[in-house]
């Protein structure tokens, strides 16, 4: 499936976030954003995928936060609050020019996002795989 591949290859991408320390130029913030947002699309694009296969109506043309809401709803997400303040990072990285707002996007990736993405990852791996 194109989109997990997608989703898979942006996550081994996201590895690198954990090679970067404060403080960070703005090249290194602006790329450390840029792969927690690459991420974040293609695993909620991943998951509608998923949940259309396995026959959620839902899915079908639904916005990323309906998507997550039926995917935990399904069980494939853990914890529905950590998703949606994921989406809320994600919606936020169009103002990611603020540096505050940049570095805490990188900040919660690296305490909680890259994390969940892991476990989306394994989730789909062991229970929803064709």
């Amino acid at each position: 499936m194109k989109k997990y591949e997608n989703f898979c290859s942006a996550l081994s991408n996201m590895k690198d976030i954990y090679h970067y320390e404060e403080p960070y130029d703005n090249v290194v913030l602006t790329g450390l954003v840029g792969l927690y947002e690459i991420c974040f699309e293609q695993s909620w694009k991943m998951v509608k995928e998923v949940l259309r296969r396995h026959g959620y109506e839902e899915s079908a043309t639904g916005s990323p936060k309906m998507i997550l809401k039926t995917a935990y709803k399904a069980g494939m997400l853990k914890d529905e609050a950590l998703w949606m303040e994921a989406l809320q990072a994600r919606n936020n990285v169009a103002h990611a020019y603020n540096r505050e707002v940049a570095q805490d996007i990188v900040q919660q990736t690296k305490d909680n996002f890259y994390q969940m993405f892991l476990e989306l990852k394994d989730e789909i791996d062991n229970r929803w795989s064709d």
